[in-house]
């Protein structure tokens, strides 16, 4: 992991309909349990995924049809069962950011972070079509 991947963010007050319950925590941050998701207009279309509790990280998060339009994750049928998903519009799909050197970024979109919006349970996945999506898949970055 790199180490502009996730940091260590004072603790935000959130209201309970923002918590997110993911019971199996993110791969190699299993202990965390809870999360808020946070955006803010001037950060669009990137969100944060921030931990609750004690040394909790943050990891930036986009979903991935926005970095790739034909992106379309498919669940096994134990993760949709896990989440309680019926239909696809329940599911709000995170893939994590790893900010690398200057100017370089990359997304997972073999492992995104799947959400029930509306139970606000969710975990991290393994997608059924993996193959065809980079565990590392460049992230234009835009000159400023």
């Amino acid at each position: 992991m790199s180490s502009s991947q996730s940091s260590v963010l004072d603790p935000m007050p959130a209201r309970q309909e923002q918590i997110i319950d993911l019971p199996c925590g993110l791969l190699g941050f299993e202990s965390t349990k809870r999360f808020v998701l946070i955006s803010n207009p001037d950060e669009a279309p990137f969100s944060w995924l921030q931990g609750l509790g004690e040394n909790a990280f943050s990891f930036l998060v986009i979903p991935g049809v926005l970095v790739l339009p034909d992106y379309q994750p498919e669940l096994s049928s134990e993760d949709t069962a896990f989440l309680n998903l019926t239909s696809p519009d329940e599911a709000i799909v995170l893939n994590v950011v790893t900010l690398r050197s200057p100017g370089k970024a990359t997304v997972n979109l073999k492992g995104p972070v799947v959400v029930n919006r509306t139970a606000w349970r969710g975990k991290q996945v393994v997608l059924v079509n993996a193959a065809a999506y980079g565990l590392q898949h460049h992230l234009p970055v835009q000159e400023q």
